[in-house]
């Protein structure tokens, strides 16, 4: 097949970035031509994405939106995909003219951007997960309407409530929607759309070989690996750190808008020598991190859509202590591979935390029945044989 990936940037980001290079390059590796219709760039693992994608198609910068139109019509005209594999893209002029080319599109859906004006799925000020569909309630009270803007200048932008309701009218007319969760799915149908198009394939992280297990040291690691943003909870995780009461050390590996603030908590809660923030780091070089860790923390207070590296962390065998928010709940059971911890929860958390700490026994169980989890139902492989059928189902449906 020809499949043409459209994403809204260029280069490793975060997860969704990730995925689009993890399954491009399988997707190639097993025959079928892929090209990609791509934003601007991140400055981040762009050599890796040119290797990925020698077919590349790049938008205008200035994104004036009769060019981009353009842009993607003369794209689907000289690569004549058989599928369009559309991941994240904000341009809706440029989702619209996806709407009406006569080329299928699947959507993989990574997030809430899709039918949160928000796009974060939670209350601004109390952080308290939403559970409703797109409607009027995001202009009142939810507000909605204003949003950060962090291009600079006016420190607010205007978010178009008419506009969100033509991007979900075209995405119903999309041929498939892919979705990580079950809880992905729920909140679809909760915004009406049609429950035969909608699948499910979890984005399970590529790896070379068996990961090498956690030696459980003394050390007493506490990682987390993920952007560093206000949804991902890095301030919540901090105040429950303060509350533990054995020696530990915690790596915290990412980068976002919300780490200054979150180094400045650290300071503040007298965290400054066990906690220990390191920026971005290629995917290459986390397999040392995973090795020394004695614990995965996932602290998303947004309600997370999956949670992918918390697949990371069990496959070294590691506990994962995480926040019920989400989807999270359906690959890490209570008490079995780690534990769930109600939401906000800070007690909780840290007296999870300092029970694995102090119990090492435990710890190694649960990772091990963790990795015994990854094993048994979440193999890459699966994951790219699973799109390659469903691409041939479409295709085959638009024939």
């Amino acid at each position: 097949m020809k499949l043409l990936f459209v994403h809204e940037r260029f280069g490793a980001w975060a997860g969704a970035e990730a995925n689009v290079q993890w399954t491009a390059d399988e997707l190639g590796r097993r025959g079928h031509a892929v090209a990609l219709l791509h934003g601007p760039g991140t400055g981040k693992g762009e050599e890796g994405w040119r290797a990925t994608f020698p077919e590349r198609y790049p938008l205008p910068e200035a994104r004036p939106m009769p060019a981009a139109q353009a842009t993607l019509r003369a794209t689907l005209n000289a690569f004549h995909p058989d599928v369009v594999y559309l991941h994240k893209m904000s341009e809706l002029q440029v989702i619209e003219t996806l709407a009406e080319a006569s080329v299928p599109v699947v959507r993989m859906v990574h997030d809430h951007d899709l039918y949160c004006l928000r796009s974060y799925k939670y209350h601004v000020f109390s952080r308290r997960i939403c559970t409703r569909p797109a409607s009027w309630f995001c202009l009142f009270p939810c507000g909605a309407f204003l949003a950060r803007n962090r291009a600079g200048g006016f420190p607010f932008r205007w978010v178009s409530y008419r506009a969100k309701r033509r991007e979900l009218r075209c995405h119903r007319r999309f041929s498939r929607l892919v979705v990580a969760t079950r809880y992905m799915r729920a909140e679809l149908l909760r915004n009406g759309f049609d429950a035969r198009r909608i699948e499910i394939h979890a984005p399970v992280p590529r790896h070379a070989g068996a990961a090498a297990p956690s030696s459980f040291t003394d050390r007493n690691l506490v990682l987390y690996a993920g952007q560093i943003i206000r949804g991902k909870g890095v301030d919540v995780l901090l105040e429950a750190l303060a509350r533990v009461r054995v020696p530990f050390e915690c790596v915290i590996l990412g980068d976002g808008n919300h780490r200054t603030v979150c180094e400045a908590l650290s300071r503040r809660l007298g965290l400054a020598d066990r906690v220990h923030f390191h920026g971005f780091i290629p995917q290459a070089e986390l397999e040392d991190y995973y090795r020394q860790a004695s614990i995965m923390v996932l602290s998303s207070v947004w309600p997370e859509p999956f949670g992918a590296v918390g697949l990371e962390g069990m496959r070294h065998g590691l506990p994962v202590v995480a926040f019920d928010a989400g989807g999270v709940s359906e690959w890490l059971a209570d008490g079995i591979n780690g534990y769930l911890v109600p939401w906000m929860d800070r007690d909780g958390f840290a007296a999870r935390v300092e029970e694995l700490l102090r119990d090492k026994s435990r710890a190694r169980q649960m990772g091990g029945r963790g990795s015994q989890r990854v094993a048994e139902q979440y193999d890459f492989s699966r994951y790219v044989s699973g799109l390659e059928s469903m691409f041939e189902r479409v295709r085959a449906e638009a024939a």
